[in-house]
């Protein structure tokens, strides 16, 4: 099913549309149906996982004859690359979603990640590569935007969090694949040729699935193609209820008015999250980029304080990260249910909180040297645990917070801001604390990513916004609504 794939037609900028489509929406039950748009749109996050692992793993093959025989400033230089091609491809990729329509730009996010992708499979030399690895951060910043904002848009309101969540946490599956795929691949001289090759492989795969998943009727109603999304809502209806609608339960609430427009001015977008919801746009900042910091700094760093601290081994390193990449999935996994069941407000305070003391516990025996490289590992396992869905609850967030002319903007506005706190900054600091052979100087980097975290659960707490089981519309409504 592509329903909406068609050329828009200009909307009339006077025309007032009544709908009910977000509040079907709402009311489907889980199906087969849902089970397929996510397995096709959640894999964004599995592609940046396997991308963050494996050039990790690779950067001492890259540097050595067998690889590109890159320089170490290379390395971080492509890295830096990478990065500031996500920051870019975010930031238009979630303009043009909320201008062009979700659909078009899924399909465009994931082709520019697979064809950059394989095409670092063939580098030659710095400059190629570099090319390459700046065009797929373009795809992988601009999935972000792209496909949150269209998950949330066709997952029912009752299990949105659950659901986010999972989704959210397969950038760990994809880490765990890359970890064994560093493994198992670089035996040999052309195996980081190889490794790159799967993820090019996987993003084309990804891209055929991807076809078949429809516009968001919810994009739609917004442009005037009223028609267009009633069709689409009723073929849903019509598989999820196996041809029988009039058995699914009544939607809740009204119709939406809705005064279409062609597009939405970023004055009007900046408007509203400087203005009317500039509270809102806070809570997203401190929950993004703590979370962010929190991560960068201590899951991404640790190949470095195992080698320095703990003398392990380059090829023993891709091991040591398997137990993070696997507790950092499973706890979004077992808890993710608890962010519709128990709320947002107090699930995601909670476990910014829990991640915040523990990392505080965890740094002070290893200032003192009293924990081991196993205790480390075992303590970080756990807190990754709890971490991942406070991370994966903080993209939810500013995913729902947000009215549905903005979402996809305001996604990739948080998503770069993130990734440069955390992406740029915390590898950074890190890596000046970690050059100093000081455990205590690397415990007060932890300490800082400890504090960031417990501020933004009181910041949680203090104003943080109950979304769980509510219509999008409800926590947010359109501004082009009446």
């Amino acid at each position: 099913m592509a329903t909406g794939s068609r050329v828009d037609r200009k909307p009339d900028p006077n025309q007032t549309v009544a709908t009910d489509i977000p509040a079907r929406l709402d009311r489907l039950p889980w199906s087969k149906w849902h089970v397929r748009i996510l397995t096709a749109l959640g894999t964004s996050w599995l592609l940046d996982g396997l991308e963050v692992t494996l050039v990790g793993s690779l950067a001492g093959i890259l540097t050595s004859p067998q690889g590109l025989s890159l320089t170490d400033a290379q390395v971080t230089a492509a890295a830096t690359i990478y990065l500031a091609g996500a920051v870019f491809g975010a930031l238009l990729f979630g303009y043009l979603t909320d201008r062009l329509g979700r659909r078009r730009l899924f399909l465009v996010t994931v082709a520019t990640y697979s064809l950059a992708t394989l095409a670092s499979a063939f580098s030659w030399n710095f400059l190629s590569f570099a090319v390459c690895r700046s065009m797929t951060g373009v795809g992988i910043g601009g999935e972000y935007a792209a496909i949150n904002s269209a998950v949330d848009e066709l997952i029912p309101g009752r299990v949105r969090g659950t659901v986010d969540l999972i989704v959210n946490g397969t950038f760990w599956v994809g880490g765990t694949i890359g970890s064994l795929a560093a493994i198992y691949l670089l035996g040999g001289p052309p195996g980081w040729r190889y490794a790159f090759g799967i993820g090019g492989l996987l993003g084309i795969g990804i891209f055929v699935m991807r076809l078949s998943v429809p516009e968001s009727p919810r994009w739609l109603m917004l442009r005037g193609r009223e028609r267009e999304a009633n069709k689409l809502v009723c073929e849903v209806e019509a598989i999820v209820s196996h041809g029988d609608a009039a058995s699914l339960p009544k939607a809740e609430g009204g119709p939406l008015k809705i005064h279409v427009r062609d597009h939405t001015p970023l004055r009007d977008v900046f408007q509203n999250m400087l203005g009317e919801n500039r509270q809102r746009t806070y809570l997203g900042l401190i929950l993004m980029a703590s979370q962010a910091f929190f991560f960068n700094a201590v899951f991404f760093s640790y190949g470095l304080i195992e080698k320095s601290f703990y003398h392990v081994s380059d090829k023993d390193v891709p091991k040591h990260l398997l137990p993070f990449a696997i507790a950092s999935f499973l706890g979004p996994l077992t808890i993710g249910r608890l962010f519709d069941t128990v709320g947002r407000k107090k699930m995601i305070s909670m476990t910014y909180g829990a991640a915040g003391l523990l990392l505080l516990a965890t740094a002070i025996p290893f200032a003192t040297g009293a924990l081991g490289q196993e205790g480390t590992s075992i303590c970080l396992s756990v807190i990754f645990f709890i971490a991942s869905s406070a991370a994966s609850a903080a993209y939810l967030t500013v995913s729902e917070i947000f009215p549905l002319e903005l979402r996809a903007f305001a996604i990739a506005m948080f998503y770069a801001i993130g990734t440069l706190a955390g992406g740029v900054g915390a590898p950074l600091l890190f890596g000046l604390l970690i050059e100093t052979n000081s455990r205590a100087m690397v415990a007060l980097g932890y300490g800082l990513g400890a504090l960031l975290m417990l501020a933004a659960a009181i910041c949680e707490m203090s104003f943080g916004i109950e979304t769980a089981g509510k219509s999008l519309e409800s926590i947010s409504k359109p501004l082009q609504s009446s």
